[in-house]
C-alpha cells in the first residue's frame, strides 16, 4: 500500500520532528518512523471498520422504526435500501476484516454515535443515493458503484473524519489521501463471491522500501551539517537562516538521496521532492527548491559526485 513517495513524506516529517526536539536520539526517531509505517496500515483497517459501523447503525435504525411503530418515511426508505446494499453487507460480514479489527483495540466507532448518525443521514439523503435507490432489483455492480460513490463524495471528504483521525494519531492526516486511494482501488476490485478480493496489505511486503526509508532518515539526520554545506551558495538572495525550515528539510533529504543512493535515478529524485514541495510547503517553495536542486545536480555532475549505477539513471 505504501509508495516510495509516501515513505519520503514520512522521512521529511520525522526529520522535521527530530529537529524540533534537541534531546531526541536518532534511534528514537527511527522507532517513530517504523511505527508510523504500521500506523498507516492501522488507518486502512480503521476506515474499513467505519463501513461495518455504518451497516450496524443502519440496521439498528430500521429496528427502532419497527419496534416503536414509527411511520415509514423517506429516511426509512433510504435506510432500508442502504441496509440491503450487497457491497456494504460484504464488508460487514467479512470474517478476516472482523479479525483485523479485533486485533486493534483502539477502534471504537460506537463512541462516535453522532458522527455515524449524521454520516448515514447524509448518505441516504444524497441525490445520487436517492436516484439509485429508485432502481428495482439492484445489481451487484450497482451496489458496488453506490458504495464507491458515497465513499468518494461523502466519507473521504468528511472534515469531521479528518479532524478525528488527526486527533487520534499525528501521522494519519498525511496518510489519509494514500489510504483513501488504496481503498478506492480495493472497492473497484471487490468480488462478492471471493473474500480474498478484500486486501489486507502488511508492511513486511515492502521490506526493501522500509530499509530505504530507515537508511535515508539516518543519513539526513546524521549528516545534517554536511548536507547544509551543500546548499550554501546555491540560494541567491537567500541566507541559509532565511530559508523556510520545511524547505531546508526537503532539500537536505533530496540531496542525501541524490548522493547516497546509486540505484535511484536523478530524475526520479528531483520529481519526487518537487511534488512533495507542491503539496506540503509554501506556494513559492516548488520553484525555489527546483532551482536549488537543478544547480546542485549540475555541480555534482561536473564533480563526478553523482555515482549512479545501471542504465538511464542520470
Amino acid at each position: 500500500m505504501l509508495t516510495r513517495r509516501h515513505i519520503r513524506i514520512k522521512i521529511i516529517q520525522s526529520v522535521y520532528s527530530f529537529s524540533l526536539d534537541n534531546g531526541k536520539k536518532i534511534k528514537d526517531e527511527i522507532i517513530f518512523f517504523n511505527k508510523s509505517i504500521y500506523d498507516a496500515h492501522d488507518l486502512y483497517i480503521l476506515i474499513l471498520s467505519l463501513f461495518k459501523e455504518v451497516k450496524n447503525h443502519t440496521d439498528e435504525q430500521i429496528k427502532a422504526y419497527k419496534k416503536n411503530n414509527i411511520k415509514k418515511d423517506e429516511n426509512y426508505i433510504g435506510l432500508n435500501h442502504l441496509a440491503k446494499n450487497k457491497a456494504l453487507e460484504f464488508l460487514s460480514n467479512h470474517i478476516e476484516l472482523e479479525r483485523q479489527i479485533k486485533k486493534r483495540n483502539f477502534i471504537k466507532w460506537d463512541l462516535e454515535f453522532k458522527f455515524i448518525k449524521k454520516l448515514v443521514l447524509k448518505i441516504i439523503r444524497s441525490e445520487n443515493f436517492k436516484n439509485k435507490s429508485l432502481i428495482k432489483n439492484s445489481t451487484l455492480i450497482a451496489d458496488k458503484s453506490s458504495l464507491i460513490d458515497f465513499f468518494k463524495n461523502i466519507i473521504a471528504p468528511s472534515t469531521y473524519l479528518y479532524n478525528y483521525l488527526e486527533d487520534q494519531n499525528l501521522t494519519w492526516g498525511a496518510d489519509l489521501p494514500l489510504v483513501n486511494t488504496f481503498l478506492l482501488k480495493t472497492f473497484k476490485n471487490l468480488d462478492f463471491k471471493d473474500s480474498n478480493s478484500l486486501k489486507f496489505p502488511e508492511p513486511e511486503a515492502k521490506e526493501e522500501d522500509l530499509k530505504f526509508g530507515i537508511q535515508l532518515l539516518n543519513l539526513v539526520i546524521s549528516k545534517k551539517e554536511d548536507l547544509l554545506t551543500e546548499i550554501e551558495g546555491k540560494t541567491p538572495n537567500w541566507d541559509p537562516e532565511r530559508i523556510a525550515f520545511l524547505d531546508q528539510v526537503i532539500l537536505r533529504t533530496a540531496i542525501a538521496e541524490l548522493l547516497y543512493f546509486e540505484d535511484i535515478p536523478t530524475k526520479v529524485t528531483l520529481n519526487e521532492y518537487l511534488e512533495i514541495a507542491k503539496d506540503y510547503s509554501t506556494p513559492n517553495s516548488n520553484n525555489f527548491i527546483n532551482g536549488v536542486l537543478n544547480k546542485l545536480v549540475k555541480d555534482f555532475k561536473k564533480q563526478n559526485r553523482l555515482m549512479k549505477s545501471g542504465r538511464g539513471l542520470l
